[in-house]
């Protein structure tokens, strides 16, 4: 074989390599959690949060929220998620301040603000906890799709909830754009966060 095959066999691998380099690099990312097509407006609500104040969900234009529906008598899903909200925000470090974790109760007569304030400084006090009028929060179990059933359980005083425990993403415009089932993993929230957050300024 004369030096000139061997150069052009070798030119014609590295330019194989590089095509393929460049491929792997230009390949779309792949979310883990359902992508919304195209993405949901949110309109625009008014809850309670712990510390008593007004929250609107415009408060949060030009961050990142994920959203979670649950209780804080709940015994296993909605501790096991504000876990999991704990360790992705810690690990964002500080792209952490482009993005909110918003907790919306399913039980209304029980989650106070002082009781949301209390739960919420187990996890994270930078987190949101959101009560108000069970005519007001209903609205905004039905936009985002959220399922909510009181259960009564022989033998127990108080009663459970049964209610949606799926993740919602809204991007920085307040579409919805993601949602994710239970126990998903901080892990792969995280990822998928640390490339959403490239388009958030």
């Amino acid at each position: 074989m004369t030096k000139q095959k061997v150069w052009l066999g070798g030119g014609l691998i590295g330019l194989l390599l590089i095509l393929l380099g460049v491929g792997f690099v230009l390949r779309p990312y792949t979310y883990r959690g359902t992508l919304i097509e195209p993405p949901l407006p949110m309109a625009d609500f008014q809850l309670t949060d712990q510390h008593g104040a007004t929250f609107r969900l415009s408060d949060l234009k030009g961050k990142l929220v994920l959203v979670f529906f649950g209780y804080t008598y709940c015994p296993d899903v909605c501790p096991i998620t504000l876990a999991e909200f704990k360790q992705v925000r810690a690990n964002l470090a500080q792209q952490a301040e482009k993005v909110r974790f918003v907790f919306i109760t399913v039980d209304p007569q029980r989650d106070t603000p002082q009781v949301l304030a209390k739960h919420l400084q187990n996890f994270d006090a930078q987190f949101i906890g959101l009560t108000g009028a069970e005519e007001e929060l209903a609205k905004v179990w039905k936009q985002f799709g959220a399922y909510r059933q009181i259960r009564q359980v022989e033998g127990m005083q108080n009663y459970l909830v049964d209610h949606s425990a799926r993740i919602y993403v809204l991007d920085a415009e307040q579409n919805l754009i993601l949602t994710y089932p239970y126990d998903i993993g901080a892990r792969i929230l995280l990822e998928d966060l640390r490339h959403l957050l490239k388009g958030v300024r």
